[in-house]
């Protein structure tokens, strides 16, 4: 059994490597969806789009950390393999076959339900947020060069799921000004782009928006769900960005 129970650690631990890198990708500007897509590729080393590598190659950070994730993967995937060769290799000494393919089973299950789970995953990429800022400068450093940005502001994509709670309004509905996120273009799914796009623009499924606000804003946005639960966040930011618009402009008066 001791090789199977290697190789479901193996797969866990690489479940939270690439948890880690799509939240340390999407500190370099990128959405969601595609840090996650990324990830999952640069440790599987099944390869990339051409679009999508342009987006890591340009980006010196996003390179880093593809590159470190190339390398935990390879190192990953070949210590999984042969802790289950290994395993059928001993079956007289692992114990019966049945109970072996039971607990794979059972194992590769829970850690497909992990990945999977909505919950869990809001809390881990908060968490893993957290030490990123504490710990790291993972920065959209190409940005800050050209517009200057400091602080907690940066210039960011999210892209828009079905129960996204963004999703089916109107900009000036949204009011996400309000909350101190402005949306500077949005591409729809067939690749049409809107640039500046006004109040009258509908956020769709599949949308990508490009942001500007705070980085710990942004984040909750592509966080929160439809419903009254989201409506409530939305307040809640909208009366934390009214204290951070005071404290600003207070700065700037003494200034």
């Amino acid at each position: 059994m001791g090789p199977i129970i290697t190789l479901l650690i193996v797969l866990f631990i690489s479940l939270l490597l690439t948890r880690i890198a799509t939240v340390a990708l999407t500190h370099t500007g990128l959405s969601r969806e595609s840090a996650k897509f990324q990830a999952r590729s640069a440790f599987t080393g099944v390869g990339f789009t051409t679009t999508e590598s342009e987006k890591v190659v340009n980006h010196p950070t996003r390179r880093r950390i593809l590159l470190l994730l190339m390398l935990l993967g390879n190192a990953g995937v070949v210590t999984a393999v042969s802790a289950l060769i290994v395993s059928f290799i001993n079956l007289e000494q692992s114990g019966p076959l049945f109970w072996q393919i039971l607990l794979l089973v059972t194992g590769i299950l829970l850690i497909w339900a992990l990945a999977n789970s909505t919950w869990l995953d809001q809390r881990m990429s908060a968490w893993i947020s957290r030490l990123l800022d504490s710990y790291t400068r993972i920065s959209v450093q190409d940005y800050a060069g050209l517009l200057h940005l400091s602080g907690d502001y940066q210039i960011t994509e999210l892209q828009v799921t079905a129960d996204d709670w963004i999703r089916g309004k109107a900009l000036a509905q949204a009011g996400l000004r309000k909350e101190g996120i402005m949306v500077l273009g949005v591409t729809r799914e067939n690749g049409t782009y809107l640039g500046a796009p006004d109040g009258d623009t509908e956020v769709r499924e599949n949308d990508q928006l490009i942001l500007y606000g705070r980085s710990s804003a942004i984040r909750e946005l592509d966080q929160r769900r439809k419903g009254s639960s989201g409506d409530r966040k939305h307040m809640e930011k909208t009366r934390e960005q009214r204290r951070i618009r005071r404290q600003e402009k207070a700065g700037d008066d003494h200034g």
